[in-house]
């Protein structure tokens, strides 16, 4: 166990190192090309800045960028209010931090905005930089922690769905042949693998008996020639290159030439300290799990290894 932990965490560092924060976005709205161009100014060192020089046009933006930590909106534009923008955002971005920009007294708009949520802050023109940049770090550090939030939540409700679906194969279907397909295919599923392969080891040997789960056309199955299968079952901790482009020794072997594999773990399923199986998750781009989503696939193998020997019952 001791060991498996130890390579969770070797392979967390290399996730860590793939995984380097970038700078979080911000959209900048205002009708005034001169506003617009100052705040662009103002937070380009911090922030990955966009723009727009309406509410109309930020909706396209937004469409095309995707979620952003901040906006930063002027209130009074024409054809759409500050407020009447940030409203249509809520939905699709419900983490994103709104503050508005007005130059007017515009009470009743700004209090409502402020009460539903729409709005963090709002902060008087013509601005005091200082002022704003204090703002706006807060707003980020609270986007940070609202998305951090949502994403554990996300992933303790997919880790729960992800093994209630792995042991229910042990009731859905009669035979341990029938279930292997469907495993593979609620973890591919559950960590977005291009392709996944189940399949039974026998006396530390890959034997035929395998399920699999493809996002192509056909899964090509060359794990009895890969070093990291052979590693994973002979030392029973999971094994994996999250950027195989960067590892010349993995690079070069021609199953990964061939199949254009750019990420590849192998996870040994362990019974009574015996491998019995192996998952194989593999990925054409480098690999975008984050490293606590690890502790996810430990614990499948480990339900994976209850499922597989409760056939052996029947």
């Amino acid at each position: 166990m001791d060991n498996a932990i130890s390579e969770l965490d070797q392979i967390k560092r290399q996730l860590m190192t793939l995984h380097r924060p970038k700078k979080p976005k911000m959209l900048v709205v205002d009708d005034e090309p001169d506003n617009l161009d100052l705040l662009y100014r103002t937070f380009r060192r911090d922030f990955n800045v966009l723009k727009a020089e309406s509410g109309i046009r930020a909706l396209e933006v937004l469409g095309i960028e995707g979620e952003v930590a901040v906006i930063i909106s002027d209130q009074r534009m024409p054809e759409m209010k500050g407020t009447e923008f940030l409203s249509k955002t809520v939905p699709q971005f419900p983490n994103t931090v709104r503050i508005i920009l007005t130059g007017f007294t515009d009470i009743e708009d700004l209090v409502d905005a402020i009460n539903s949520g729409q709005v963090y802050k709002y902060i008087t023109k013509p601005w005091d930089p200082n002022e704003l940049k204090m703002v706006v770090q807060k707003a980020a550090e609270t986007y940070e922690i609202l998305k951090q939030r949502t994403e554990e939540l996300d992933r303790a409700q997919n880790q729960i769905q992800l093994l209630a679906t792995i042991m229910q194969t042990a009731v859905d279907y009669p035979s341990l042949e029938a279930s292997l397909d469907p495993i593979a295919t609620a973890i591919s599923d559950n960590f977005l693998a291009d392709s996944c392969i189940l399949q039974l080891v026998e006396e530390n040997v890959l034997i035929p008996l395998q399920g699999t789960h493809t996002t192509g056309s056909a899964v090509e199955n060359w794990l009895a020639d890969d070093p990291l299968v052979r590693e994973a079952i002979t030392s029973q901790t999971i094994q994996g290159a999250v950027n195989i482009g960067i590892d010349t020794a993995l690079a070069s072997l021609p199953h990964y030439q061939k199949s254009g594999i750019q990420a590849h773990l192998t996870i040994p399923v362990i019974h009574k300290g015996r491998s019995i199986a192996l998952i194989s998750m593999q990925w054409k781009q480098p690999c975008s799990l984050r490293p606590d989503e690890l502790t996810t696939v430990h614990l499948a193998a480990q339900e994976v290894a209850l499922v597989l020997t409760s056939f052996q019952g029947h």
